[in-house]
């Protein structure tokens, strides 16, 4: 999956030659030049976020988003780097295949987008916060690049291959989780940071609708190896745009500790918090539940009859169903409706799956994965939530490992899936996880109710409120100081 952010994305069979994300970072921001004596345009970015956040506080959609400089240049390299990605995760299985001729090693080329992000999400979560997050934005863009330009040389062996993947997916997690630490500085933790998130969910989703065709019709033209080239280029590209076109803020936290030691306390300070924990879960535990029809897509077309265009169908089905629900939900609802329905879609997004138990046909099975999909909305209302409620001088750790978790989850949730799919089938294993997924769901929410998240219009409690006004009191401290390294 590309985007570890990226819920229901479709998960791809392993192709015979040929066939949501594979775990490179995806890319952000441009803003202006980095000269010294240009500071001026670059200072004014954030200051742009805030009074855009200011003047719309109830205004709906994305239109006050892109009037943030910094923010469209961050919406570009992302989809640069999506570019790269979709390409290198069709590329590289077929090249696999076509090394070995083994279904079982190309499928490891897509299970190794998940494997390690647990790892780099815990042991490595501390660098989001303990380097200027600029820095490590490029920095991860060019080991990416570095990575797949190993995977370009003629005579790579399969193992280098499969080591340089997983490289990619460690450290996906750390270039996620400083990406979204780093729009909440760029659009404040209101109501543009609820949109600017959607924005890159939406764009991660349409990728992987568009992204997977570009990439095979590439492959009828060039070989895998230089398709991959295409990925080097835009992670280069991507570098260059943050580097250039993204300011300098300095690290949030101090390098107090040894790296891995400072990740896991920061882990632990994150875990610790209830109220944050809670969040975390109603981030983690839906998608877990949500990919139980991808990752039975395949033999559940089969049963149906469908074939080939009807599995591709089923995959498109719940990315469709996602872009739609954000797209209505955030320009349509304002901010303090979609706080009130945050819970209530957490409780339902999980019931179309309990509809399998009719046997839907395909036109009806559609119809129900588009509606699971549509219910991911509740992800705005988290995201609020969420980095209002976490420190600032953990906000890196804290999305890094919500990116982790997210990704794990995801990969736990297909592989139980097609275990208990082989003891009770396809059809009883979806119902299934419609059924315990929403118990689950509204435990949770009663939880989340019980720690204040929703009880207030969008979710903002007396103690979120005094630390939203003096984050953005350091904000414009910082800013008004100096303009730093350029």
């Amino acid at each position: 999956m590309p985007e570890a952010e990226t819920k229901g994305a479709p998960t791809v069979p392993a192709p015979a030659p040929a066939t949501e994300n594979t775990a490179g970072p995806a890319t952000e921001n441009i803003a202006g030049p980095a000269k010294e004596n240009i500071a001026g345009p670059a200072k004014e970015n954030a200051s742009v976020a805030e009074s855009a956040s200011e003047a719309f506080p109830a205004r709906t959609g994305y239109g006050p988003v892109f009037a943030v400089p910094e923010f469209r240049a961050v919406f570009a390299a992302h989809a640069f780097s999506l570019l790269g990605l979709v390409v290198s995760e069709i590329t590289l299985s077929v090249l696999v295949y076509g090394l070995t001729g083994s279904p079982l090693l190309s499928a490891l080329t897509f299970a190794l987008g998940f494997l390690p992000y647990l790892i780099g999400g815990t042991l490595l979560a501390g660098v989001a916060d303990r380097f200027p997050a600029r820095r490590v934005l490029v920095v991860c863009d060019l080991v990416c690049a570095g990575c797949v330009a190993v995977m370009v040389l003629p005579g790579a062996p399969v193992a280098v291959l499969l080591v340089m993947r997983a490289a990619l997916a460690l450290v996906a997690p750390v270039f996620q989780g400083t990406r979204t630490a780093t729009l909440a500085d760029v659009l404040g933790d209101g109501e543009l940071f609820v949109l600017g998130r959607s924005l890159l969910r939406i764009l991660s989703q349409s990728a992987l609708l568009a992204g997977f065709g570009a990439g095979g019709l590439l492959l009828t033209v060039v070989s895998p190896r230089h398709a991959l080239l295409v990925t080097v280029c835009t992670f280069l590209a991507s570098a260059a745009l943050l580097r250039f076109g993204t300011r300098r803020r300095p690290a949030r936290a101090h390098r107090g500790q040894a790296l891995v030691r400072d990740s896991l306390r920061g882990a632990r300070r994150v875990l610790a918090d209830r109220r944050i924990l809670v969040l975390l879960l109603l981030f983690w535990v839906p998608p877990m539940f949500v990919v139980a029809p991808e990752a039975l897509a395949a033999p559940y077309a089969e049963g149906l009859g469908a074939g080939t265009a009807g599995l591709g169908l089923l995959m498109c089905a719940l990315p469709v169903g996602t872009i739609a629900g954000e797209l209505f939900a955030g320009s349509r609802l304002r901010p303090v409706t979609r706080g009130r329905l945050t819970l209530p879609l957490v409780c339902v997004t999980l019931l179309p799956y309990a509809a399998y138990a009719l046997r839907p046909g395909l036109g009806w099975t559609l119809v129900l994965l588009v509606l699971a999909g549509a219910g991911s909305a509740y992800t705005l209302g988290l995201d609020q939530w969420f980095v209002r409620a976490v420190p600032d001088e953990l906000l890196g750790r804290a999305m890094t490992l919500n990116t982790a978790g997210l990704m794990t989850v995801q990969g736990v949730g297909m592989a139980l899936s097609g275990a208990v799919a082989e003891l009770a089938g396809v059809r009883a294993t979806v119902v299934g996880a419609g059924v315990l997924g929403t118990m689950v769901c509204v435990a949770l929410a009663v939880a989340a109710r019980r720690a204040g998240h929703g009880t207030e219009p969008g979710g903002r409690t007396d103690r979120t409120s005094d630390r939203t006004s003096d984050r953005t009191t350091d904000r414009t401290t910082d800013r008004t100081s100096g303009s730093g390294e350029r």
